[in-house]
């Protein structure tokens, strides 16, 4: 059943008295937002220096605020590349493991569509599910997940890879899908996944959705999502919200990656005022602080 609160190991969410940021900590080359931690390396700098930089990010985020580290090995870039498993999985083990030993209360989720990656990243210490896919890209994830009796989060997701809109300075951006009604649509595509994951066994207090912003999404879909978040949290799931440096918020502002701050700060506020339970962000000093502040008006009475 549905219910207010989540524990996971020595964590417990509250949903609705705060606000819970998690930090991205992406160990791949080719990060939309630039900042992949294992390449571009300096010259002579070897990929073991780049797991340590990993590492003191991590603690960074540790201390300004993060609630749970979200660790990826493939880039959902419009217009990336895809990752084996096993590729992927040589880079987020050992930083998974690293985490674990340092910081052992951490809370790591491992953001991945893998079953075979997924399952070495509970072993290694992750214990939340974040799929870009919510399912549907390997039929095997959700019988994992059930066996490991982790949170999953399930995120909508369109994306076309034949649909990417390249703007010099901007970045990449998919076009968009056609949807008869934004909102019904995500709601009804959401809800499939969910079935899928109650099915394989998952805990209906273990489900968290993600509306996917910017995947498969036009900027005028992305806008009118996040104003419109609180349907979504109606169908009665903690809701979790990654805006972070996307190119909507680029387009809108005629802005690269590097300055979209900002823009961020203004959607994580907006979508914590329309119900967002957790918000992912790369700037986690910066969006805890708005977070709070946010909180501190909307979460006062």
């Amino acid at each position: 059943m549905k219910s207010d609160s989540l524990q996971v190991g020595n964590h417990i969410f509250n949903w609705g008295s705060r606000t819970y940021v998690m930090g991205i900590l992406n160990l791949t080359p080719d990060s939309f937002s630039g900042d992949g931690l294992l390449s571009p390396l300096p010259v002579g700098e070897s990929r073991g220096e780049g797991e340590r930089r990993a590492l003191q990010q991590a603690e960074d985020f540790l201390l300004s605020g993060a609630d749970i580290l979200d660790v990826g090995g493939e880039s959902t870039r419009p217009g990336s590349q895809p990752v084996n498993a096993d590729e992927e999985m040589k880079r987020v083990i050992p930083i998974i493991e690293a985490i674990t030993k340092e910081f052992p209360d951490t809370l790591i989720s491992i953001d991945t569509y893998k079953a075979k990656v997924a399952a070495e990243a509970f072993k290694a210490g992750a214990q939340l599910l974040n799929d870009v896919w919510a399912l549907r890209a390997d039929p095997k994830l959700a019988t994992v997940a059930a066996a490991f009796r982790v949170p999953v989060i399930l995120m909508h997701n369109r994306s076309n890879p034949a649909s990417v809109e390249v703007r010099e300075q901007l970045g990449n951006a998919y076009i968009g899908s056609e949807y008869e009604n934004l909102i019904e649509d995500v709601k009804r595509e959401l809800l499939v996944s969910v079935e899928l994951a109650k099915k394989a066994g998952i805990e209906e207090s273990h489900i968290i959705l993600d509306p996917g912003i910017g995947f498969g999404k036009t900027r005028e879909h992305n806008l009118e999502l996040i104003n419109r978040l609180d349907e979504i949290r109606a169908l009665g799931y903690p809701v979790l919200l990654g805006t972070s440096r996307k190119s909507f918020i680029g387009f809108t502002l005629d802005l690269p990656t590097d300055q979209r701050m900002e823009g961020t700060a203004a959607t994580v506020a907006v979508g914590i005022v329309r119900g967002a339970d957790i918000i992912r962000a790369h700037a986690v000093k910066e969006m805890a602080r708005v977070a709070k502040m946010t909180d501190a008006i909307v979460r006062s009475r």
